[in-house]
């Protein structure tokens, strides 16, 4: 009994933390403030800098689930009321930079990324912290500044200069996940192609469950981007191609790793709709993608597994999923402090396991868990996980999270994505 009252105290705190009362239309309105930055630094240090702040005409997120309850990535954005200091919004999210920061570059150079940050547009002025994690620990506050929704010198977004289509609507922004897909790679001439390859994504993720068994619960909005050339950069083989959004493979001299730095193009481009995620597809047939936290997805359009591409890079910008693979080559080094349990929800050091999927674990399953066919389905500790073979564990055998089949999520990653799109649907 004293357990269970002192559950029922500590899980009344955890909800009365994450649902402070926050209405939407006594503190914003329905328009997003984009924060762009410069954020500098290596493998030591690192800074932020202002760069500019922009009025976009949409805000696609919730109007309920103000205040982020689950705090994954390696930043998270803090707006507090400036008259009476209350926490009004809160997200997580992650960059590029935090990646590069583990690689062997940022030991020996120091390096610039821009960012963009979003928010709610205010009714009146507001404190902005933003705070990072140092070695993946709790967050440090990093950079702080007040805005004024009333400066003039907050500008306007462009208007937009490309076609729009919802190519998946079920309702209301505020009360589904908005997805907008940009394109990056096509020709004036490849628009049919475009939509075509929209569609396969749109189709690669409402038929994969658990996404599928909530596909009313999304908006899918495709923004018709051209490009001046087809296709992207391979500066491993010296092509490089005039595109909109400047992808490019060997992002950190992986070969298979296709991103984007140019995230001021993306979010200019993603302002055109509501929206609450990214998705770039890049016209391409060889195999790559990428995906980061509350930043974007990516897959090659044409590659032989884009449909587990796909929704393997959105589990990890959607939902914060890790990777749970540890035998394919990457260009971080030690990501992962094992004296410290990792945020996201689909791995573990066991330094606090209660804290992750314990309770999914039937009593006859040992922890950590033996790869042996006895225990195949079920869900466990299971060493591997997270680019390293020993002392990080994921949640069952096999997952989409590790290998490459489609329509494959554990159990344990697909509570996350559904406790995510329950998040954003209210």
């Amino acid at each position: 009994m004293k357990r269970t009252i002192l559950f029922l105290f500590f899980f009344l705190i955890t909800v009365n933390t994450y649902s402070q009362d926050v209405n939407f239309n006594e503190y914003f309105i329905s328009q997003t403030l984009r924060i762009d930055l410069i954020h500098a630094g290596n493998f030591e240090s690192e800074n932020y800098f202002l760069e500019k702040l922009i009025k976009e005409p949409y805000w696609g997120g919730s109007k309920t689930h103000l205040i982020d309850k689950f705090r994954y990535g390696e930043n998270i954005v803090e707006v507090y009321d400036y008259a009476t200091n209350k926490l009004i919004y809160s997200r997580g999210y992650a960059t590029l930079f935090q990646e590069w920061k583990a690689t062997e570059e940022a030991k020996k150079i120091s390096r610039s990324f821009y960012e963009t940050v979003i928010i709610p547009y205010p009714v009146n002025k507001i404190r902005v912290v933003i705070s990072g994690r140092m070695r993946r620990a709790e967050f440090t506050k990093m950079f702080e500044f007040i805005v004024d929704p009333r400066d003039y010198f907050i500008q306007p977004s462009q208007p937009p200069v490309f076609e729009v289509e919802k190519i998946l609507y079920n309702g209301d922004p505020a009360e589904k996940v908005d997805i907008v897909i940009l394109c990056d790679g096509y020709t004036i001439n490849e628009v049919k192609k475009m939509e075509n390859d929209a569609n396969n994504i749109k189709e690669y993720i409402i038929n994969c469950s658990p996404f599928k068994e909530f596909k009313n619960n999304f908006n899918i909005w495709l923004v018709k981007s051209i490009s001046e050339e087809s296709g992207t950069d391979i500066p491993g083989e010296r092509i490089y191609k005039n595109t909109i959004l400047n992808s490019s493979f060997y992002t950190f001299n992986i070969d298979r790793y296709l991103m984007t730095t140019d995230i001021k193009t993306v979010r200019d481009l993603a302002g055109y709709v509501p929206y609450d995620q990214i998705f770039i597809i890049v016209n391409t047939d060889k195999y790559g993608g990428g995906g980061v936290y509350n930043y974007y997805a990516l897959t090659s359009s044409d590659n032989p597994y884009v449909a587990y591409v796909t929704v393997h890079e959105f589990g990890h910008s959607f939902a914060s999923l890790a990777d749970e693979y540890y035998t394919s080559e990457v260009a971080t080094e030690d990501y992962y402090d094992l004296k410290i349990e990792p945020y996201e929800p689909n791995i573990t050091t066991l330094v606090d396991f209660k804290s992750k999927w314990a309770d999914l674990v039937e009593e006859e399953v040992p922890i950590p868990t033996p790869s042996e066919e006895k225990y195949k389905g079920k869900v466990g500790a299971f060493e591997g996980g997270g680019y390293v073979a020993k002392g990080v564990f994921r949640p069952m055998m096999d997952c989409t999270m590790k290998s490459i089949k489609y329509n494959n999520f554990c159990k344990v990653c697909s509570n996350a994505i559904i406790e995510m799109i329950k998040f954003y649907s209210k």
